[in-house]
């Protein structure tokens, strides 16, 4: 099976020790296509170091809801500024958390919109991080009402991206009807281990609804590990440290959930990443 993972936080501190190590081992294990995003300014340019260091990993930029308090205008502009860097296939992530709340809505709206308007500017399509609290689904609502406003799903998107994916559902959280709209704006969705908790559920309608050319898998490495993941040792960390090579158990679920053979699944991520992320010369 063709292997991608196409959101991967190799930068985090529960990499700090074995990083190098990791990466190797994520492209021994049959990972073609790597993409590491950032969360905030430092994380963002820790991405962008290691995508100019090793041409096999590509790199986006941005800031996660939950720091979209604190990142001030200098620091945005900073953003910015390695948006540029041709080793920057997307914008992000960015999005909305409506669960935690580490910052306050309008915050995040606010920041949500800058890269909205950064991706449309750039034609790097926006990684989107989208949660609401167990048994709501405002952040998905207002996300969707937001890339509306911005110009997604129309002339404005199509003359940024063509029929490229101007966003990215990152680790899909939500109901069917979500997806749906979503697909009708244009968007690709990629699933994690995620899947694999309760309440996700609705997962499994959405993996066989999403066209091939639209379809990509991640770990979220270090976070949401799939079933079969050893509990380890790592400082600072204290959970199950997620790696690339894991990205195989959602690729076998996501198989198995759309009746399609592993060839099939893996030569349509390798595609669908490339359509995504691949559409801009380095120059």
């Amino acid at each position: 099976m063709r292997l991608i993972d196409s959101h991967a936080h190799l930068q985090s501190g529960p990499f700090e020790t074995d990083r190098a190590t990791v990466v190797e081992a994520a492209f021994q294990a049959g990972i073609e296509r790597l993409l590491v995003p950032g969360w905030d300014l430092g994380s963002s340019a820790r991405a962008v170091e290691m995508a100019r260091a090793d041409p096999r990993i590509d790199a986006a930029a941005g800031v996660h809801p939950h720091d979209a308090s604190v990142c001030t205008d200098a620091e945005w502009a900073e953003v910015v500024h390695l948006a540029a860097d041709p080793r920057v296939r997307a914008i992000g992530e960015t999005g909305l958390d409506y669960d935690r709340m580490h910052s306050p809505r309008e915050a995040q709206l606010a920041n949500l919109r800058r890269h909205l308007r950064l991706a449309l500017d750039t034609g790097k399509p926006a990684i989107l991080h989208c949660r609401a609290a167990a048994g709501s689904r405002d952040a998905q609502d207002e996300l969707l009402a937001e890339l509306r406003v911005a110009g997604f799903g129309g002339a404005v998107s199509t003359a940024a991206f063509g029929d490229r994916p101007p966003a990215v559902l990152h680790s899909f959280s939500g109901p069917l009807d979500y997806a749906e709209a979503a697909l009708e704006l244009g968007l690709a969705i990629s699933f994690s281990g995620l899947v694999f908790r309760g309440g996700e559920e609705a997962s499994e309608n959405v993996a066989r609804l999403v066209p091939g050319e639209r379809l990509l898998i991640e770990t979220d490495s270090p976070y949401l590990a799939p079933p079969g993941v050893p509990r380890g040792s790592v400082p600072g960390f204290g959970g199950r440290r997620n790696s690339p090579p894991w990205v195989r158990v959602t690729g076998e679920w996501l198989a198995q959930q759309r009746g399609e053979s592993l060839d099939r699944i893996g030569a349509d991520l390798v595609a669908a990443y490339d359509a995504t992320f691949r559409s801009h010369s380095l120059g």
